[in-house]
């Protein structure tokens, strides 16, 4: 599981930062790609990339700002033009729906693939299959604004080859039944239960994305034992007046908030345009001395979950 960051300014892009979308890749526990934020010219972030668009099946909208969802209608259009026929999932806030039908009917755009689309009024968990459960709580911005916290299930552990040696097995079908922790008898008369042959489960993940907000308690609750938070932090602490009046986070909550959560890591993203170039190290020196293990994100950069 990684994360990579195609756009991790705030408000405008800039020349070295594009509007908001944090990609997570789940290429091999799922074979799939979720978006979180689809901010203008994401689709061009991506092309610099190796994502492709058909694998994105769910785009998760933090708030209807512009920043946020500028670049979703171009993105769905493209999706379609390039392969992706599979059916999509949009979560976001009450209005969603509305703006993305509204862009492609005034557009006259055609998808060859549906939307199904999961429009969120309060917190709590808004999907759950055998592999990850994701939950939403709602922030505190000056519109409607949501976090999520996707949570891996555990894993089975891998087969212990080097254990089966001593059988003599070909590689074939019986080592998938031992897989999937069956009993099988050999040719020979040996019964090998596949249970014993499974290394332990491997642990699940944790991945919080708290986007535009200004403190709340809501926050703590997602980030619990995260293995990495994502969160926004557009001002240093010295502007913690204007981060509040604008309903944004500094450096600082940002980090008081992994350290709280018990949290492995903190990459702190939506970059104020004014923490230029390696300006935004600022933000970085002033988490760290709260939360050690913090990056401050660019665009592109890619993190392996748990990251180091």
């Amino acid at each position: 599981m990684e994360l990579e960051f195609l756009g991790t300014g705030a408000g405008v892009p800039s020349k070295g930062r594009n509007v908001s979308s944090t990609a997570l890749k789940m290429l091999d526990e799922r074979n799939e790609v979720w978006l979180f934020d689809v901010g203008e010219a994401t689709q061009h972030q991506i092309l610099k990339t190796t994502i492709k668009p058909r694998k994105i099946t769910k785009i998760f909208i933090t708030h209807l700002h512009g920043d946020h969802i500028f670049g979703l209608p171009g993105l769905l259009s493209s999706r379609a033009n390039q392969g992706g026929n599979t059916p999509l999932e949009i979560y976001g806030p009450v209005g969603i729906k509305q703006y993305v039908e509204t862009s492609l009917k005034v557009t006259g755009s055609k998808l060859g693939y549906q939307i199904k689309y999961i429009e969120l009024k309060d917190g709590g968990e808004i999907f759950n299959d055998k592999t990850f459960t994701v939950y939403a709580g709602k922030l505190k911005h000056r519109v409607t604004c949501f976090g999520y916290r996707v949570v891996e299930k555990p894993r089975v552990g891998e087969l212990l080859v080097d254990k089966l040696a001593t059988y003599h097995i070909p590689n074939g079908p019986i080592f998938g039944q031992l897989k999937a922790g069956k009993v099988v008898t050999l040719d020979d008369g040996t019964v090998l239960n596949g249970q014993d042959f499974i290394g332990p489960d491997k642990p699940s993940k944790i991945v919080t994305i708290i986007s535009d907000t200004r403190y709340t308690p809501e926050i703590d609750k997602l980030s619990q034992d995260a293995d990495v938070i994502v969160h926004e932090s557009t001002f240093s602490n010295d502007e913690k007046k204007l981060a509040y009046n604008y309903f944004h986070s500094t450096a600082t909550q940002a980090a008081q908030v992994a350290k709280r959560s018990h949290a492995k890591g903190l990459i702190l993203t939506h970059i104020s345009a004014r923490y230029t170039g390696r300006g935004a190290l600022i933000l970085q020196k002033e988490a760290q001395k709260i939360f050690k293990p913090t990056k401050v994100a660019k665009d592109f950069d890619i993190y392996e979950v748990p990251f180091n």
